[in-house]
């Protein structure tokens, strides 16, 4: 009898531990791979930037926003982490804004919002997207606004030939852009900023804007890509300060722009490789070229050529080949670039 009364109380013991662990224990949340963005309605949200906050902030494997055909008028703020953008086609889904960097900065202290895409999170993939910041396409007339930031005289003249960043980067590092297009009328199109470990890799985009509208820091791959100028003293810039390894690598591109349109420029530490590039006949027969200043540059000029070519008329001889000793064309890889830190052509 007192065996029976003992193995029922350890039952009733068991039953009573197994429903308190069930009443701890919480459900894991659902959260789909595949959220789908539609400005008519029919997807799960009407706007991008609904269905990033609809996330957690990382994940172990990717999540993708799919982004129907459309224009969508967003600021967007990426502060989380392993996100694909996918849209449905590249030239039919546009997120677009008018944003003038000198403006916003008279009453912001940093660029964290200067641009139509601002990242601050890692890991982030941009497909089949164009992304621009049209300011200098819809605002022809110069304006004087009130700007905090000018202790001087509390004013600040705005034109449309100042920066108009349609991809920011902070601190975001592995960002990876594929079949996009960066669209600004003026400068610093396209910014993927990051002096301590930014990884940033484009193939087959298409990028326009004004002076530096390319400019990586960090390291940078870009294939099968295509720049336009459309106004000021340079295309492309590298920013390679605080690693002597940092460089900008560009692969099968085609450089086209106005008339008498300027490569490219540096006034910070910068490293440039050119492979296989084609140069529009009007580009002005200028080399990448470092703009005074008062920065260190400790490891000397940087900027090599391999087969490259330009079109309809006679090669200029600075872009000859000159790639550094010990430094074979095909070697120079992805791999070569990013190292073991990432392969984006996988991941």
């Amino acid at each position: 009898m007192i065996k029976r009364k003992t193995t029922i109380s350890l039952l009733y013991l068991t039953s009573v531990l197994l429903l308190q662990s069930c009443a701890i224990a919480q459900p894991v949340q659902s959260v789909p791979n595949k959220i789908i963005v539609a400005a008519d309605g029919s997807g799960d949200y009407k706007t991008i930037q609904a269905a990033i906050n609809s996330l957690p902030d990382s994940s172990a494997t990717p999540r993708t926003i799919f982004i129907k055909k459309g224009t969508y008028s967003e600021k967007l703020f990426i502060e989380k982490h392993n996100i694909i953008f996918e849209g449905e086609d590249k030239a039919k889904t546009t997120i677009t804004q008018d944003i003038a960097r000198d403006e916003w900065r008279c009453d912001h202290p940093d660029d964290w919002g200067v641009a139509t895409m601002n990242v601050n999170g890692n890991d982030i993939t941009l497909k089949n997207l164009t992304i621009a910041n049209d300011y200098g396409f819809n605002v022809k007339e110069s304006k004087v606004i009130d700007c905090k930031a000018d202790t001087v005289t509390g004013k600040k003249t705005i034109t449309n030939g100042g920066h108009q960043m349609a991809l920011r980067t902070m601190m975001a590092t592995r960002l990876k852009a594929v079949n996009c297009h960066f669209r600004a009328y003026a400068g610093d199109t396209v910014s993927p900023w990051n002096t301590t470990d930014g990884m940033f890799y484009f193939k087959d985009c298409s990028m326009e804007g004004g002076v530096d509208f390319y400019c990586p820091r960090g390291w940078a791959w870009a294939e099968n890509c295509t720049f336009y100028a459309n106004t000021g003293p340079a295309s492309i810039w590298h920013d390679g300060s605080n690693n002597k390894d940092f460089k900008t690598v560009l692969v099968n591109c085609k450089f086209k722009g106005y008339d008498g349109f300027l490569l490219g420029r540096y006034h910070r530490e910068a490293q440039f490789y050119l492979l296989n590039c084609e140069f529009a006949k009007n580009m002005k027969d200028t080399p990448i070229y470092q703009v005074p200043t008062n920065n260190t540059i400790k490891w000397g000029e940087r900027i090599y050529y391999y087969n490259c070519h330009r079109v309809g008329g006679k090669d200029f001889s600075w872009h000859s080949n000159n790639l550094p000793e010990g430094v074979n064309a095909k070697e120079i890889t992805v791999n070569w670039v990013f190292g073991d830190r990432w392969n984006p052509t996988i991941n």
